[in-house]
């Protein structure tokens, strides 16, 4: 017999709908999942027991009087704690920031309350959210539910542990450097880094205005286990908003394209090596594609390395501006990463190098998109190595620059505003580790990236929730 919690959210939100189940069921299944597994994982850092059962209360009287339902009425849903949530700290993951409590609900929450989805827990993030791999100064290391001495991936790890394991259907996150896929990736769930622009992005703390890597980088997203319910929750969470004043309105739907689709594969990313087993299982999900329909290529984009190195330079130019502030906020092994990362991405100097960087990335971009006129799809690993173990990323010098190697193929999508979802396509025989891959498209083509992210799912897909490896 399937548990409640082990359902996806569109399930839940259909027999929630069909009288079914009740939004208190579905809730107190959850709140008992995570009492179960989150001891050995950590994943959640705050359990909103009290106030989802009284919006699910509230949810099963508003059906019972027939009023209009929304897309996740009575369906519970978690959100990583350096978003915004009105009453609520937003703690990203360091003591400083522990009453750090926010005077309203990020864009992103806001949308899921109105679309009847119920928060009942906040998830685990690195400080500050600088980090590949999940482990906070605040709330301590989030465990990855298939292998406990492996990391869970960064920054979004809490959230993708817990849906890994059961403990919600549907999560926030967000991504300006691999943040929604890399933990999507390392703990074998779904998601999808949004084109830039598509879904508001606005907080109150630490500070209401952005640098402006975030502003050009950043985005939240949608997490589940399905691609069915990443789409969902895409579509819940898109549109403008008055707080993000470069969010806007695109249609879901792009302009129907001629079939069949052509992708381009990078099964070995230039810029670093790639374990064998990564590589065979992009060229797997290569041939679903193929077997999907889709005419399939194993070429590189245009100055890829490029694309990296412009990510890399102005992600820690633009933070070199604030390190003041934020590396006495954050723990030893934080700031070690950090520290070490920097060092592979020369300071920007002046003004002329801040231009010329600029210049560079206009230049990479248009030759992306160029080509991905003919090929609207890019297939890549999401890591090129398997996950690390916990605290690699951060011991050595060597470590980090490992770290910043294996996750090189998410950082193009960051710095060129594109869509780039993960779905898990296979196993690590010999670890047990989920494989994931990236379908990465043409800017405001989340329909394109996720059908083709489905397809891979359907003959490739790995059955979770899982009870937690212990």
């Amino acid at each position: 017999m399937t548990e409640i919690w082990q359902l996806s959210a569109t399930e839940l939100a259909q027999r929630i709908a069909d009288r079914q189940l009740s939004s208190a069921e579905v809730v107190d299944a959850h709140l008992a999942r995570i009492d179960a597994v989150n001891p050995a994982l950590n994943a959640v850092v705050r359990v909103l027991a009290h106030e989802a059962r009284a919006a699910a209360a509230t949810a099963d009287r508003k059906l019972a009087a027939g009023e209009r339902m929304g897309p996740l009425h009575g369906v519970p849903f978690t959100v990583k704690e350096n978003i915004d949530m009105a009453g609520l700290p937003t703690t990203w993951g360091v003591p400083a920031l522990a009453q750090a409590v926010a005077p309203a609900d990020a864009p992103v929450v806001e949308r899921m309350r109105a679309a009847g989805g119920i928060p009942i827990a906040r998830t685990n993030l690195p400080d500050m959210a600088l980090r590949i791999h999940t482990t906070s100064s605040l709330h301590g290391l989030t465990r990855n539910p298939w292998h406990p001495e492996r990391t869970a991936g960064g920054s979004s790890g809490g959230e993708a542990s817990a849906l890994a394991s059961g403990m919600t259907p549907i999560g926030l996150g967000n991504d300006i450097g691999g943040s929604l896929r890399n933990p999507a990736n390392a703990c074998g769930i779904a998601s999808i880094r949004p084109s830039a622009g598509r879904v508001p992005d606005a907080g109150y703390v630490p500070v209401e205005d952005h640098l402006l890597a975030v502003q050009l980088m950043n985005v939240q997203g949608p997490m589940a286990r399905r691609v069915a319910d990443v789409r969902l929750g895409l579509r819940v969470l898109m549109g403008a908003h008055p707080r993000d004043p470069w969010s806007i309105d695109a249609p879901f739907d792009g302009p129907p394209l001629g079939r069949p689709i052509r992708v381009a594969v990078v099964a070995e990313p230039p810029g670093g090596g790639t374990d064998p087993q990564v590589a065979a299982t992009v060229r797997r999900a290569a041939q679903a594609l193929a077997e999907a329909g889709y005419v399939v290529e194993e070429v590189c984009p245009p100055r890829y390395e490029d694309a990296i190195s412009c990510w890399a330079r102005l992600i820690m130019g633009d933070f070199n501006s604030v390190l003041g502030l934020l590396q006495p906020m954050m723990g030893a092994d934080a700031v070690a990463f950090l520290d070490t990362a920097r060092q592979g991405a020369p300071p920007l100097a002046d003004a002329m190098a801040w231009s010329h960087l600029m210049v560079e990335r206009d230049g990479v971009a248009r030759a992306w998109s160029t080509f991905m006129a003919d090929r609207p799809l890019l297939l890549s690993p999401t890591w090129t190595q398997l996950p690390f173990t916990n605290g690699f990323d951060s011991a050595t010098p060597e470590g980090t620059a490992a770290t910043m190697e294996l996750m090189r193929p998410v950082v193009p999508a960051n710095v060129l505003g594109l869509p780039s979802a993960c779905v898990p396509a296979g196993r690590d025989e010999a670890t047990g580790l989920p494989i994931g891959v990236l379908v990465t498209g043409r800017r405001f083509r989340e329909d394109l990236c996720l059908e083709a992210a489905e397809a891979i799912e359907a003959r490739l897909g790995l059955a979770t929730p899982i009870d937690p490896v212990r």
